[in-house]
């Protein structure tokens, strides 16, 4: 069986839970060949593979979204029939998409991005699109605009698909598009796995930027929301990692007869091995197993840490991760630890979590989004508490969304740095406190979220879906928007 994986911004260039999500599963099955499908914004970002590639995977292939620059020149025309004009003028409105006929356009003409970018079809589509809903807008702008989106998407369906028995992608957007592209040509069944709702995501983001504005920010959210839509109509098997997520997916449009929750899981036993604090450690260790990124508000941590440091002067603040990722950022957290004069604050780098996880007397997340962090449920695993934000299932994890035995940590708002700090204080005034969620994390992780769990229940999907032929009909896919 050969499954074609499709991964953006992740595996196996980043560090993070999805990457380490990725290589669990790819290892957790070695009977499956698995050809590897990455999306990535430059060349540059791939430079290095971040983990050693399990031997079963057979193949790897790289598209980079922005290899092709489109002011620069036009190679030759790329004309269109009068259904694909429909199927493009149906992308452009994000209603009743004709996928199937953009598909088959990328797969079969020999397309130029350039030219059908600057080309009359595509400019009179444009041009139709703007007098009927943008018209007080400047027209240059607009199309410029509308070409700069569209440039993105059609690198992505210009990628040539890896025949295989099963596709499968771990978020929507462009790796759901890449999935739907391969089931549609090849009649294969296509399984999305979501660890975050990517449209919620981007849509967050979007709000928040600066690079774009005004009705600019809707036509992001609305293309976007297209792209899912494509992914959770085309996926035979859709998977969340808890039920709020999952709920999400459903208010979105998913078909619930094809939603299944899967939640993370490790194997305790990896972590019993793990070294444990020295008993002459005079400091009371705060472990922050993250990437130093903006998402991860490492500066509401470092605020929260001060004001904490203040009341338990033996707080030690441990902040475990790479720090390549957002250089800007991680600068602006190494000056604030300067300028605020902030004792015991060590930056590690990337690390392996074996060697300082288990020395940690409780573990902290301040993230603004997550899934289901897989180090919430190592720290779970290693009996330390843990301390996160309500974001994601972060407070199922903590309180027990299938049990009753009491929390395992402290759930906190997001970029409230009073309660965060009055968390830190209060985990490190109570050693009993902290001993005892420490073993409810322990046997919630043993009894609801193991490694042998998850990866049976991806064995058992991949064996399902094996060999199974798929019919595609030429249905248009109506946008969750527009319902």
């Amino acid at each position: 069986m050969k499954v074609c994986l499709i991964a953006e911004g992740s595996y196996p260039y980043t560090f993070g839970g999805v990457s380490a999500w990725v290589q669990m599963l790819i290892k957790g099955v070695p009977k499956v060949d698995f050809a590897i499908q990455t999306i990535v914004a430059n060349r540059s970002d791939a430079k290095e593979c971040k983990f050693v590639i399990p031997a079963n995977v057979v193949s790897m292939h790289d598209t980079f979204l922005t290899d092709d620059d489109v002011v620069h020149k036009v190679r030759n025309k790329t004309t269109m029939n009068r259904r694909e004009k429909d199927a493009f003028r149906s992308l452009l409105y994000g209603r009743s998409v004709d996928w199937v006929t953009i598909f088959n356009y990328f797969e079969h003409k020999d397309v130029s991005i350039n030219g059908l970018l600057m080309g009359k079809d595509f400019y009179d589509i444009v041009s139709e699109f703007y007098h009927d809903k943008y018209s007080q807008t400047v027209f240059v702008d607009f199309l410029w605009n509308t070409r700069s989106l569209y440039l993105l998407l059609f690198k992505v369906l210009k990628t040539p698909m890896e025949v295989a028995d099963i596709y499968h992608c771990v978020a929507t957007g462009y790796s759901g598009i890449l999935a739907a592209k391969g089931k549609v040509l090849n009649n294969k069944p296509m399984i999305l796995s979501e660890h975050g709702i990517y449209t919620r995501e981007r849509e967050e983001e979007i709000i928040k930027t600066s690079w774009t504005q005004g009705v600019y920010k809707d036509i992001w959210i609305n293309y976007f929301y297209c792209l899912s839509d494509c992914a959770y109509y085309y996926a035979d098997k859709i998977t969340s990692l808890f039920n709020a997520a999952r709920n999400i997916q459903l208010e979105l449009g998913c078909d619930e007869s094809r939603t299944m929750v899967i939640p993370n899981g490790v194997n305790i036993a990896d972590y019993e091995s793990f070294p444990r604090k020295d008993p002459s450690d005079p400091f009371i260790n705060i472990g922050a197993l993250l990437r130093v990124t903006p998402i991860k508000d490492v500066k509401t941590l470092l605020s929260a840490y001060s004001f904490a440091k203040e009341e338990v002067p033996e707080l030690k603040l441990w902040i475990m991760g790479p720090t390549d990722e957002d250089p800007d950022y991680y600068n602006d957290c190494v000056e604030m630890v300067e300028v605020n004069e902030l004792q015991d604050v060590v930056f590690t780098g990337r690390i392996k979590p074996k060697d300082y996880l288990g020395k940690m007397d409780m573990l902290i997340l301040t993230s603004i989004s997550e899934g289901q962090p897989i180090v919430m449920l190592e720290a779970m695993a290693c009996g330390i508490p843990c301390i996160a934000t309500q974001v994601g299932d972060c407070a199922g994890l903590i309180h027990g969304d299938h049990d009753d035995m009491g929390d395992c940590g402290i759930v906190t708002p997001t970029m409230n740095v009073a309660r965060i700090a009055n968390a830190l204080v209060t985990l490190a005034n109570n050693p009993q406190l902290r001993k005892k969620m420490g073993e409810i994390g322990m046997k919630r992780v043993a009894d609801h979220y193991t490694k042998d769990g998850w990866i049976k229940t991806y064995t058992e999907m991949y064996q399902e879906l094996e060999g199974k032929q798929v019919k595609v009909d030429n249905s248009k896919v109506e946008s969750y928007k527009n319902k």
